[in-house]
């Protein structure tokens, strides 16, 4: 059975030595001292070696039934659930007013990690239930707030999103879910939704959904659209709960991966329901919460990784494969250990320069989330909904390569289910696609983001890291990290010209080349985290640093995505600046 162990110590290095939070000047990081978050994160990772990890491949085996209309969840997971809502863990950010400890969406990201590598299945039945607190926390009234938030804080009741319907995944306005007003300004809620994770379970005595639906009047597309809160159980005014409403399940999905977790048909039959936030303006409401979603995503796609990542490191150094070519270095054994080859050291390599840039990426998204709620700061708002799509698609694509590294190292044993590492890939595999495909991603960034607010976040972007770079002049210590990210970010800039110069034109053109423009991105945001933490671990070493092997292991590790990984932005830019005509050539009956 694999294992994990949180990796604290790079979270509170990217805590505490490259984004210095508790001198951040952000309301709340004050009290974000290094001893207090160790302690949380010590915690955390606590409880994810010895109650979530060991339930992953439960999870994975059993996975969710349907008995007579009740889901069932795998042996262990109502009380490991328990656990989780009794150490505070559901309300790590959440509003004081409403049972939450307040503390930053940061460290509640760095805690998520820990719990998506132990067990990424069983931790969506929180995660979810935290976006649907974030709708509600920003668009409910001040009785929808009291009547749902305190439970869902604490996870005495859970939260889901429908939006996805059989006919329609992406294209939202052609969904048929209707809401019907009522007398009394209820509505009832009419419609079939898919592919609904955790849509019903027996870990909480409630399930708050938020549901997508068109109400009348609202004309046609995603202008119709309104967002409902649909109970599975109806709420009375004092709080306890009434009938059961008219929600059901209909099937639980035969999935790939995250078996643990019960992705749901979800029927509603005239099921009772209330209006969230303004009618007809549901997609506002839910894009309320996409950044924070599509992060959460994102870190997912490299947390799932992390934990791959680690069991083939201690397969590398302990599997006895062929002798090293430079001589033998484990006299005593039939064989050196795989960890000994190159190529295994590539491989191994290419997981960890990833991984550690992903953390820091993540980290520094949420630190900007952070900044624009707390702060109210909108150039933290306007640079983090430019990175979103790069956050969730690079890092979910990456993510799943990595798990499929980790895999590899393992040979012909990594494809049998007795080492679990194919778990690690089929559960990666699912964060490519929900919270918007990859391909969405893309569009979405190069379509929409690079020109928002008249293209201003994307040129604070590159200003930024010119800066970056400027900054270590002189420095010949920090000369391959600026070197090569200097050279990828003109790439991207002449990539983001031929777009400009042929996107109007030939929108195809643009889109084409989109995917590989978030890739060229992902690279470039990487090394913009590799040159800080290479920096901030050289003024760690001049400070005197007790731990030197850590930090020169960083910059190693830095070096070495800066050289084998940075090189694939002039790939993507060629690809990109072959225009349309290669990728339209052959008509639709070609194919």
């Amino acid at each position: 059975m694999p294992s994990y162990t949180a990796n604290t110590k790079d979270m509170q290095f990217l805590l505490h030595d490259l984004l210095k939070i508790s001198s951040a000047g952000i309301p709340g990081y004050e009290e974000m001292e290094p001893d207090f978050t160790e302690a949380v994160l010590e915690a955390a990772g606590k409880v994810a070696s010895e109650v979530l990890a060991p339930l992953n491949e439960v999870g994975d085996k059993e996975g969710c039934v349907l008995e007579n209309g009740v889901v069932r969840t795998p042996k262990g997971f109502d009380a490991a659930f328990e656990a989780m809502k009794e150490g505070g863990w559901t309300a790590l950010d959440c509003d004081p007013e409403y049972g939450g400890q307040g503390m930053p969406y940061l460290l509640n990201c760095a805690v998520g990690e820990i719990f998506v590598s132990a067990n990424m299945a069983f931790n969506m039945y929180q995660g979810l239930t935290h976006g649907a607190y974030s709708a509600i926390h920003a668009h409910g009234t001040d009785e929808q707030k009291a009547k749902y938030l305190p439970k869902m804080v604490s996870c005495e009741w859970t939260g889901t999103m429908n939006l996805t319907e059989p006919h329609c995944g992406t294209d939202l306005g052609m969904m048929r879910t209707k809401a019907d007003p009522q007398a009394d300004g209820s509505y009832k809620i009419t419609g079939q939704k898919i592919f609904i994770s955790a849509g019903d379970h027996d870990l909480a005595e409630n399930i708050i959904h938020l549901v997508l639906a068109k109400a009348p009047g609202g004309g046609e597309g995603t202008k119709g659209i309104s967002l409902f809160i649909v109970p599975k159980f109806l709420v009375n005014d004092d709080g306890s709960l009434g009938d059961r409403n008219a929600v059901s399940v209909g099937n639980i999905e035969e999935k790939m991966g995250i078996h643990g977790n019960s992705t749901c048909v979800m029927n509603y039959d005239g099921a009772t329901g209330w209006l969230l936030g303004d009618l007809h303006k549901g997609m506002r409401a839910m894009f309320t919460m996409m950044n924070e979603a599509r992060l959460g995503v994102g870190l997912q796609g490299y947390a799932v990784a992390e934990a791959a990542y680690q069991n083939a490191v201690a397969y590398a150094k302990d599997r006895l494969q062929g002798r090293a070519v430079t001589g033998t270095e484990n006299p005593s054994g039939p064989a050196d250990p795989l960890i000994v080859h190159p190529d295994i050291r590539r491989s191994l390599m290419d997981q960890k320069s990833f991984l550690e840039g992903a953390r820091a990426f993540t980290f520094w998204g949420a630190h900007l989330i952070d900044r624009s709620h707390k702060a109210d700061d909108a150039a933290a708002e306007g640079l983090i909904s430019l990175l979103t799509p790069v956050l969730k698609g690079f890092l979910t694509d990456k993510g799943f390569d990595t798990c499929v590294l980790a895999q590899q190292v393992y040979g012909g044993h990594g494809y049998i289910e007795e080492w679990g590492m194919s778990q690690f890939t089929r559960d990666a595999r699912i964060t490519m696609i929900y919270e918007g495909a990859n391909g969405v991603q893309a569009l979405d960034l190069v379509g929409r983001k690079l020109a928002q607010d008249g293209g201003k976040h994307v040129m604070a972007f590159f200003e930024m890291v010119k800066a970056e770079c400027k900054a270590h002049d002189g420095d010949d210590r920090m000369k391959s990290f600026t070197d090569a990210l200097k050279a990828a970010s003109k790439q991207l800039q002449a990539a983001g010209m031929f777009f400009m110069q042929n996107g109007m034109t030939n929108p195809n053109a643009a889109l084409s080349g989109s995917y590989d423009f978030m890739h060229m991105m992902g690279h470039v945001c990487l090394g913009l985290m590799w040159t800080r933490m290479a920096a901030a671990s050289y003024a760690a070493l001049d400070a005197g640093a007790s731990d030197t092997a850590f930090y020169e292991t960083k910059i190693a590790t830095g070096r070495y995505y800066m050289a084998r990984q940075m090189p694939a932005c002039a790939m993507h830019l060629a690809r990109i600046e072959s225009g349309a005509d290669p990728v339209m050539a052959l008509a639709a009956d070609q194919f």
